[in-house]
């Protein structure tokens, strides 16, 4: 679709509403690919529509029939244009992803917000931690900060650490960590463990890459916005999560936990390590790639975690 197809939309008076339901129809005879923070063609136009019009994301429908300038269309079909020419993320197009009920900002730096494991902050980490205590928390390969910062946010005794070893995505995250006035996240610059030396942490979670080299490949155009390395782990994902699950007994407290995202991966790594007791999360949405151990079954079964993750160079 070209600039002039979208400017010479005509119905008039539009209202919010109209919008919405013109860029939803759009990208889906675009075939748009979605999955980043949104996944479906009504929730991206929702949200491109409020962005441009300056106002809230969860706007009170009540306020759809309301009538926009020819600037304020200008505007969105705009949005909506280089949504469907370009097949930029409406995140890094609106420069926000929201995440546990936060809005973080969001660009080319680091991947678009949008791991399960916010449902598990949200929800304080149960029925995982149980009983457990967590005065100092880890979030590995930690990206834009979203899940540190969420961490920090809602259980603002914890201490946190966020690592990662991109310099960019940890200039992004202090960024969110400003605009969210987290004041008990730190970020350190880190390959996987190696700036943590000494470390000890109660809980760990980590969502590090783990897309196939074959299945990065393939990727819709819509995620070549997004920094290779933070998608890319190996032929079957688990080039990250095999050295986490080695190196993480190191930096767990004696009752710690590990709870890591290895998405599409899971089957691969039940298959490497059927022996090892992974109690994969269900989700409100079913299972999807999550698994959570403690510090005790990875030092019963590490040995062949060793062996596996000392095997990827």
């Amino acid at each position: 679709m070209s600039a002039s197809d979208l400017a010479a939309v005509a119905f008039q008076p539009t209202t919010i509403v109209d919008l919405i339901r013109y860029g939803a129809s759009r990208f889906n005879a675009a075939g748009l690919t979605f999955g980043h923070s949104y996944d479906n063609a009504m929730d991206e136009a929702t949200q491109l529509v409020l962005h441009a019009l300056h106002l809230p994301h969860d706007l009170n429908p009540v306020y759809g029939a309301a009538k926009v300038t020819a600037d304020e269309q200008a505007r969105v079909l705009e949005l909506f244009r280089r949504r469907i020419e370009e097949r930029v993320p409406a995140a890094y197009l609106i420069g926000e992803a929201w995440f546990a009920g936060l809005s973080f900002k969001s660009d080319r730096r680091a991947l678009v917000p949008r791991s399960p494991i916010a449902e598990l902050i949200l929800q304080g980490f149960q029925p995982w931690l149980g009983e457990r205590f967590v005065q100092r928390a880890l979030d590995l390969c930690t990206g834009s900060g979203c899940i540190a910062i969420a961490m920090a946010h809602y259980h603002p005794n914890w201490e946190v650490i966020g690592a990662d070893i991109d310099d960019d995505a940890l200039a992004l995250a202090a960024e969110n960590r400003e605009r969210l006035q987290a004041h008990n996240v730190e970020f350190r610059r880190s390959d996987l463990f190696a700036g943590l030396d000494g470390e000890v942490f109660d809980l760990i979670v980590t969502n590090p890459p783990y897309v196939t080299h074959a299945e990065t490949d393939a990727l819709p155009r819509e995620y070549s916005y997004e920094p290779d390395r933070g998608l890319r782990a190996g032929d079957d994902g688990l080039d990250f999560a095999l050295k986490i699950m080695r190196d993480a007994p190191q930096h767990l407290s004696e009752d710690g936990l590990l709870i890591c995202e290895v998405g599409e991966a899971e089957r691969a790594l039940a298959a490497l390590l059927p022996e090892v007791p992974l109690a994969w999360v269900e989700f409100k949405v079913g299972q999807m790639g999550v698994f959570v151990i403690d510090r005790d079954a990875l030092v019963a079964h590490h040995d062949r975690i060793r062996e596996l993750a000392d095997a990827r160079g």
